[in-house]
Formats: structure tokens, sequence, C-alpha cells
């Protein structure tokens, strides 16, 4: 079996991206260890029910940028396109959750024949899709 397991996303601060992503978008914080150089390992998961045998799914690297080159990237790693599709199988439940967690979402709502869908910011400006994916879809 082959899948993409981790995904980087450069961060400003370790602790305010996890709050953002467990508290704001229900996300499971699945590791924070400290490294020897003061960084830290940090991977968070949506926890959708599409994990392995281990029980992961494919998760975030939270990488606190370490430069100025690294610094320009957050909020902007995919040039303004959508980057992160977070499927989920209650799409009003999660709006609804999300939206009263304060998530910046950009527009209303659409309902499309592949499926219900919005878009989102994260912490820091990067785009994601909230998408329930129609059932034939």
């Amino acid at each position: 079996m082959r899948r993409v397991a981790l995904v980087t996303l450069v961060v400003d601060d370790y602790d305010e991206a996890i709050r953002f992503y467990t508290e704001a978008l229900g996300f499971r914080l699945v590791e924070d260890t400290p490294r020897p150089d003061g960084s830290r390992w940090v991977v968070v998961e949506p926890g959708t029910g599409a994990e392995d045998a281990a029980g992961h799914g494919t998760g975030l690297v939270l990488g606190r940028a370490k430069d100025e080159a690294q610094r320009a990237r957050v909020g902007d790693q995919t040039g303004g396109r959508v980057g992160f599709f977070l499927h989920t199988d209650d799409f009003a439940r999660d709006h609804e959750r999300m939206r009263a967690a304060g998530v910046t979402f950009l527009e209303e709502p659409r309902h499309e024949p592949y499926g219900s869908v919005v878009v989102f910011e994260d912490l820091y400006g990067n785009r994601w899709d909230l998408l329930q994916p129609a059932p034939d879809a």
C-alpha cells in the first residue's frame, strides 16, 4: 500500500497552530516532540475514519518557519489557490462548528454536482475546501 502520509504546512508559531487545527478545525494532535535544535515535530490529523492499520490518516506536519524565506511562505504556500481539501461526512455539522469557532469562510456554501463545498482560510490565510462529496461522486 502507498499513500501520502504527511504534508508540511509552514506556520509562525507551534502552539497557535495546534490550537487552531485542534480547536477550530477539530483535528487531533498526534505528536508534539521537542527536537535537539529547539524545533518540534508536530503532527495533526483530521481523524476522518480513513486511517491505515496503524491508525494514521494523512497528517499535517506543522513546521515553524526558520528563516525569512520560509516566513514569506506562511499563509501562501499555494500562491492563493485552494491547496488543501478537508472531506467530511456531515457538511452542515462541520461548517456550523467551524463557523462557531471563528473560522473565516470566503463564500457561502455551494452545492455542486460533485458535492457540498465551501472555501475557508486557516489561521494564516491558506485556502482550504470543506467538502462533502456527493454520494455518487
